[in-house]
């Protein structure tokens, strides 16, 4: 029982951090999962298993934060639905590569990507939107009735769709941490905009994901279910605390835990 009030608690602190920086809680769950295996699993938990159930109790996260976006009409989908397009299926692809890697490879790897997460959380504190001209152009109309304008071309998002997709199956994460920082900075989108429409779009390919995870026998069903109940939570109370917060305290906490886990992922595995 405390095992299973153990991972309520880890699937509402990862959903609730995912949701409020759209980034959807694998980046936490995944390696959470990793270092408890010696103790919790006696080694037995495989490296894709933990992407596996990641990938399942995201849909779960991006379920409950996206309904709290759309509700608060933060979600643009005429975009979203193309980001999809391109992320839907290469969400399946990643998926289906996952069991290619042996699991001391899959580790590595996911530790260079971690080293690139806090790397572009750093980078984008200093980037500022580029002034593109793109053949699409759109406003929205903020709470505070300030007016933003955004803009991008089906290739561009289509191609970043894909990118995040394939990166979201294979390691069993969001993938907003990519996806949140080319909407701002290269399409100009608003930051809650940004967040609340990476996370429509997580949730999609997150389905499509979860799916192709399950054929492949990569979910622990025990550990799906609490993570699952503590998503839900965690999901929600993120998206309620973005519209409250700045979260620059809590970007900065991510980036500092990211930096060391890629660090011991990378050199002591």
């Amino acid at each position: 029982m405390l095992i299973f009030g153990l991972f309520i608690i880890l699937g509402i602190i990862a959903a609730a951090f995912g949701s409020l920086l759209g980034l959807g809680g694998g980046i936490i769950i995944v390696p959470a999962l990793i270092y408890l295996n010696p103790t919790l699993f006696d080694g037995d938990l495989l490296a894709s298993t933990a992407v596996g159930t990641s990938m399942v109790v995201l849909s779960f996260t991006a379920f409950s934060s996206s309904l709290t976006y759309i509700k608060a009409k933060k979600v643009d989908f005429k975009s979203a639905w193309i980001f999809f397009i391109g992320s839907g299926p290469a969400a399946i692809v990643g998926a289906l590569c996952t069991q290619a890697f042996k699991p001391e490879t899959l580790q590595l790897a996911f530790g260079f990507f971690m080293l690139l997460i806090a790397a572009i959380m750093v980078a984008r504190d200093y980037m500022k939107p580029l002034a593109i001209s793109w053949k699409i152009t759109r406003r929205y109309v903020q709470a505070d009735g300030q007016v933003s304008l955004f803009g991008y071309s089906y290739f561009a998002v289509l191609s970043i769709g894909c990118l995040v997709g394939l990166f979201s199956g294979l390691f069993g994460i969001g993938g907003g941490s990519l996806m949140i920082p080319v909407m701002v900075i290269l399409f100009r989108y608003p930051p809650h905009m940004a967040t609340a429409t990476s996370m429509f779009v997580i949730l999609m390919s997150s389905l499509l994901g979860s799916g192709t995870h399950i054929v492949q026998g990569n979910v622990s069903w025990g550990i799906l279910v609490p993570l699952a109940i503590g998503a839900l939570i965690g999901g929600w109370l993120g998206a309620v605390l973005s519209t409250k917060l700045s979260g620059k305290m809590l970007i900065w906490i991510l980036r500092v835990s990211f930096l060391l886990i890629a660090v011991d992922f990378i050199w002591l595995k």
